[in-house]
């Protein structure tokens, strides 16, 4: 495995794998490697001949500077992970390398960016997710780029970028990889004490009340909304939204007459979590 800081050495490793012709898959990311992103790799390794890991703390997607500096950072660590996973290419390039003096672009996203995680983060958060993985998506040119269905929204979010702006690339989601307990794996995870460890798994045990509503015969949004979130009360959980989507639109519906995502974010501790459940 090669790792990359430029942009000029990514150009030069592809060049090659691409005048062969050669199936090339992405894996976008922020680092902190867990097992979820490794089921992203081993996917992406499975169906692609050459595999380019991006390891990039996005500045532009954070609204909380602290957040931000919070976040964990372990190239190393990453690398050999990486590696394990037979990835090709792990590029990581700094903040400098990605949004040079002068940069002055930002894709931005309406409707399906603009509820749940975009109000709650602000429309920067979003604008910050649509334009480094259009940069990405440009600068490596996959045929196919892989996410976590963890972050529902956000892979809603490119593709509909990818759909409005033309781009050949197929997206994947793939599912959300959870811990022995249920809880889904999230690189902050690791910021959780033990109180709060057990508390977060309230999130898990909400989204299966909904899931179950559903499985028993209830349509009625509201009332499914509420057996969820009378699990998160019994945990002293409120949660900063709780809602009930038409997947491909994340627009909010009243009642279930297809598939629906569940979905809820709540602060747990110093965490801020993250989950979401398709109801059939």
């Amino acid at each position: 495995m090669r790792t990359l800081h430029t942009i000029a050495e990514l150009r030069s490793a592809l060049a090659q794998p691409r005048r062969e012709g050669r199936r090339v898959g992405l894996v976008p990311t922020m680092g902190a490697f867990h097992d979820g992103h490794r089921s992203l790799m081993r996917r992406a390794r499975h169906e692609c001949e050459l595999v380019v890991v991006s390891l990039f703390v996005n500045p532009s997607q954070f609204n909380e500077p602290a957040d931000l500096d919070a976040y964990p950072r372990d190239e190393p660590h990453d690398a050999a992970i990486a590696a394990e996973e037979s990835v090709d290419l792990l590029f990581a390039p700094t903040a400098a390398e990605m949004y040079p003096h002068g940069f002055a672009t930002t894709v931005h996203v309406s409707g399906v960016a603009s509820g749940l995680e975009g109000a709650l983060r602000g429309p920067g958060h979003f604008d910050g997710v649509a334009t480094i993985v259009t940069k990405l998506l440009s600068l490596i040119n996959p045929q196919v780029a892989y996410f976590g269905q963890k972050d529902a929204q956000q892979v809603a979010v490119v593709r509909q970028l990818t759909r409005d702006l033309n781009l050949p690339q197929e997206i994947v989601a793939c599912p959300t990889v959870r811990e022995a307990d249920g809880l889904a794996m999230s690189s902050r995870n690791r910021l959780l004490d033990a109180s709060d460890r057990r508390r977060a798994l309230a999130l898990q045990r909400a989204l299966a009340a909904a899931q179950q509503a559903a499985a028993s015969g209830e349509r009625r949004a509201a009332e499914i909304l509420a057996a969820a979130a009378a699990v998160l009360d019994q945990a002293s959980l409120e949660p900063d939204y709780l809602a009930l989507v038409d997947p491909p639109t994340f627009e909010a519906v009243s009642a279930v007459s297809g598939p629906a995502l569940a979905l809820v974010a709540a602060r747990v501790g110093p965490v801020r979590l993250i989950d979401n459940q398709l109801l059939a």
